[in-house]
Protein backbone atom coordinates (compact mmCIF):
# COMPACT_ATOMS: atom_id res chain seq x y z
CA UNK A 1 0.00 0.00 0.00
CA UNK A 2 0.93 3.81 -0.76
CA UNK A 3 0.07 6.72 0.42
CA UNK A 4 -1.01 8.27 3.99
CA UNK A 5 -1.03 6.06 6.77
CA UNK A 6 -2.51 6.57 10.55
CA UNK A 7 0.23 3.63 12.01
CA UNK A 8 3.13 2.57 10.64
CA UNK A 9 5.52 1.46 13.59
CA UNK A 10 5.32 -2.30 13.26
CA UNK A 11 7.92 -4.84 12.84
CA UNK A 12 7.47 -8.17 10.20
CA UNK A 13 5.44 -10.74 11.53
CA UNK A 14 3.72 -8.92 14.15
CA UNK A 15 -0.08 -9.32 14.01
CA UNK A 16 -2.26 -7.01 12.62
CA UNK A 17 -3.05 -3.42 13.89
CA UNK A 18 -6.09 -1.47 12.94
CA UNK A 19 -5.78 1.36 10.08
CA UNK A 20 -6.90 4.19 8.80
CA UNK A 21 -5.68 5.00 5.12
CA UNK A 22 -6.34 7.21 2.37
CA UNK A 23 -5.44 6.02 -1.13
CA UNK A 24 -3.28 8.58 -3.08
CA UNK A 25 -6.82 8.53 -5.71
CA UNK A 26 -9.09 8.74 -2.93
CA UNK A 27 -9.98 5.57 -1.95
CA UNK A 28 -10.19 4.70 1.81
CA UNK A 29 -9.53 1.74 3.98
CA UNK A 30 -9.81 1.08 7.55
CA UNK A 31 -9.21 -2.01 9.34
CA UNK A 32 -6.11 -4.42 9.94
CA UNK A 33 -3.00 -4.28 8.09
CA UNK A 34 0.07 -6.20 8.62
CA UNK A 35 3.75 -5.92 7.58
CA UNK A 36 4.95 -9.06 5.17
CA UNK A 37 8.39 -10.23 5.16
CA UNK A 38 9.67 -7.34 2.56
CA UNK A 39 8.42 -4.97 5.15
CA UNK A 40 5.40 -3.28 3.09
CA UNK A 41 2.41 -2.81 5.02
CA UNK A 42 -0.81 -5.04 3.56
CA UNK A 43 -4.39 -5.43 4.18
CA UNK A 44 -4.95 -8.71 6.06
CA UNK A 45 -7.66 -9.28 8.45
CA UNK A 46 -10.99 -7.51 8.94
CA UNK A 47 -11.02 -3.79 6.64
CA UNK A 48 -13.60 -1.82 4.62
CA UNK A 49 -12.29 -0.50 1.28
CA UNK A 50 -14.15 2.24 0.18
CA UNK A 51 -13.42 3.22 -3.93
CA UNK A 52 -13.76 6.91 -5.18
CA UNK A 53 -15.96 5.69 -7.82
CA UNK A 54 -18.66 4.09 -4.76
CA UNK A 55 -17.67 0.18 -4.52
CA UNK A 56 -17.24 -1.05 -1.16
CA UNK A 57 -15.52 -4.29 -0.07
CA UNK A 58 -16.17 -5.12 3.80
CA UNK A 59 -14.73 -8.56 4.41
CA UNK A 60 -11.39 -10.70 4.94
CA UNK A 61 -8.19 -9.21 3.32
CA UNK A 62 -5.45 -11.85 2.50
CA UNK A 63 -2.00 -10.48 1.60
CA UNK A 64 -3.73 -6.72 0.31
CA UNK A 65 -6.47 -8.71 -2.13
CA UNK A 66 -10.19 -9.83 -0.41
CA UNK A 67 -9.87 -13.34 0.71
CA UNK A 68 -12.37 -15.24 2.87
CA UNK A 69 -16.01 -13.53 3.51
CA UNK A 70 -17.33 -10.54 2.69
CA UNK A 71 -19.80 -8.13 0.79
CA UNK A 72 -18.69 -6.31 -2.32
CA UNK A 73 -21.77 -3.16 -3.22
CA UNK A 74 -21.41 -1.62 -6.91
CA UNK A 75 -23.52 1.94 -7.23
CA UNK A 76 -25.12 0.32 -9.78
CA UNK A 77 -27.10 -1.75 -6.74
CA UNK A 78 -25.35 -4.88 -7.68
CA UNK A 79 -24.37 -6.66 -4.32
CA UNK A 80 -22.22 -10.38 -4.06
CA UNK A 81 -22.00 -11.97 -0.59
CA UNK A 82 -20.24 -14.80 0.16
CA UNK A 83 -16.65 -16.10 -0.76
CA UNK A 84 -13.63 -14.14 -2.15
CA UNK A 85 -10.29 -15.54 -3.27
CA UNK A 86 -7.65 -13.24 -4.90
CA UNK A 87 -10.05 -10.50 -5.42
CA UNK A 88 -12.38 -12.71 -6.98
CA UNK A 89 -15.91 -13.89 -6.51
CA UNK A 90 -14.76 -17.71 -5.69
CA UNK A 91 -17.16 -20.35 -3.60
CA UNK A 92 -20.53 -19.69 -2.70
CA UNK A 93 -22.21 -16.59 -2.42
CA UNK A 94 -24.88 -14.53 -3.48
CA UNK A 95 -24.82 -12.01 -6.66
CA UNK A 96 -28.01 -9.68 -6.49
CA UNK A 97 -28.47 -8.15 -9.90
CA UNK A 98 -29.46 -4.14 -9.82
CA UNK A 99 -32.80 -5.28 -11.25
CA UNK A 100 -33.75 -7.52 -8.21
CA UNK A 101 -33.14 -11.05 -9.55
CA UNK A 102 -30.00 -13.07 -7.74
CA UNK A 103 -28.35 -16.06 -8.19
CA UNK A 104 -27.20 -18.41 -4.97
CA UNK A 105 -24.36 -21.06 -5.12
CA UNK A 106 -21.14 -21.61 -6.42
CA UNK A 107 -19.03 -19.30 -8.07
CA UNK A 108 -15.15 -19.62 -10.08
CA UNK A 109 -12.89 -17.20 -10.36
CA UNK A 110 -15.72 -14.22 -11.24
CA UNK A 111 -18.14 -16.69 -12.91
CA UNK A 112 -21.34 -18.54 -11.95
CA UNK A 113 -19.72 -22.54 -11.75
CA UNK A 114 -21.90 -25.23 -10.61
CA UNK A 115 -25.15 -25.93 -8.61
CA UNK A 116 -27.16 -22.70 -8.28
CA UNK A 117 -30.50 -21.36 -7.90
CA UNK A 118 -31.41 -18.07 -9.98
CA UNK A 119 -34.80 -16.02 -8.90
CA UNK A 120 -36.09 -13.26 -11.05
CA UNK A 121 -37.92 -10.11 -9.75
CA UNK A 122 -41.27 -12.10 -9.66
CA UNK A 123 -40.19 -14.56 -7.76
CA UNK A 124 -39.97 -17.47 -9.94
CA UNK A 125 -36.61 -19.56 -8.96
CA UNK A 126 -34.48 -22.03 -11.61
CA UNK A 127 -32.22 -24.26 -9.90
CA UNK A 128 -29.63 -26.04 -12.06
CA UNK A 129 -26.20 -26.05 -13.35
CA UNK A 130 -24.40 -23.38 -14.11
CA UNK A 131 -21.40 -22.89 -16.40
CA UNK A 132 -20.69 -18.92 -16.76
CA UNK A 133 -23.24 -17.86 -18.95
CA UNK A 134 -24.49 -21.01 -19.69
CA UNK A 135 -27.11 -22.76 -17.86
CA UNK A 136 -28.69 -25.63 -19.58
CA UNK A 137 -31.14 -27.88 -17.93
CA UNK A 138 -32.24 -25.30 -15.51
CA UNK A 139 -35.47 -27.08 -13.80
CA UNK A 140 -38.16 -24.26 -12.93
CA UNK A 141 -39.60 -24.95 -9.09
CA UNK A 142 -43.59 -24.73 -9.01
CA UNK A 143 -45.22 -23.36 -6.01
CA UNK A 144 -48.64 -25.42 -5.92
CA UNK A 145 -51.50 -23.93 -4.03
CA UNK A 146 -53.90 -25.98 -1.72
CA UNK A 147 -57.23 -24.68 -0.21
Amino acid sequence: MSGKKKSDIITPGEGPIEVSYIFPNGDRYEGECSRCASGVMMRSGAGKHTSEGGVIYTGEWHEDKMHGRGTLQHPSGALYEGEFKDNMYHGTGTYTFPDGCTYKGHFQENRLEGEGTFTNPQGLVWTGEFHGKAALGLKMQHNVWTT
